[in-house]
């Protein structure tokens, strides 16, 4: 099976502070998030005390086409090796929006964490997005489930 090399476009503004960054990029060729990258100042980066939360920029502001979300979650390798994850996870932007993209992040390591100029700190996946029209009904169709919840299909 053979992989297609035309994927939709989407626009992305660099704001002020983005200055040199990187743009996001899929770090393998079926990557599903693409990295983030923190824009915070060379000369002041952001210490995240354990159990502290805080936003960092990433200096772009994105379209969001029509039909689609962007969802923000966090690098495994944070998450692993330091205890730090995107709070929100995942956190959603919808296609309206055109403010900065900003990622809150949380420390729950027991170290303080330094967020670096550049550094990878979350990743973006598109996927596509649907909307419904809520029906009102009395009673809702029978499934083999019912009403059971959490546990109620096994541990």
């Amino acid at each position: 099976m053979t992989q297609s090399t035309s994927r939709p476009s989407m626009a992305i503004n660099k704001l002020a502070h983005f200055g040199e960054l990187e743009l996001p990029s899929y770090e393998t060729s079926l990557s599903a998030g693409a990295d983030l990258r923190g824009a915070v100042p060379e000369d002041k980066p952001v210490t995240l005390d354990p159990g502290a939360r805080t936003l960092i920029p990433t200096g772009l502001a994105i379209a969001i086409p029509a039909g689609f979300e962007a969802q923000i979650r966090p690098r495994s390798g944070l998450a692993l090796k330091h205890g730090v994850t995107v709070l929100n996870s995942p956190g959603t932007i919808d296609a309206d929006y055109r403010g900065e993209v900003k990622i809150m992040l949380i420390n729950h390591g027991d170290m303080p964490f330094e967020i670096t100029r550049g550094m990878r700190i979350a990743q973006m996946v598109i996927a596509p997005m649907v909307q419904m029209d809520w029906v009102s009904v009395a009673d809702l169709p029978a499934s083999e489930r019912g009403t059971g919840g959490f546990g109620s299909t096994g541990i």
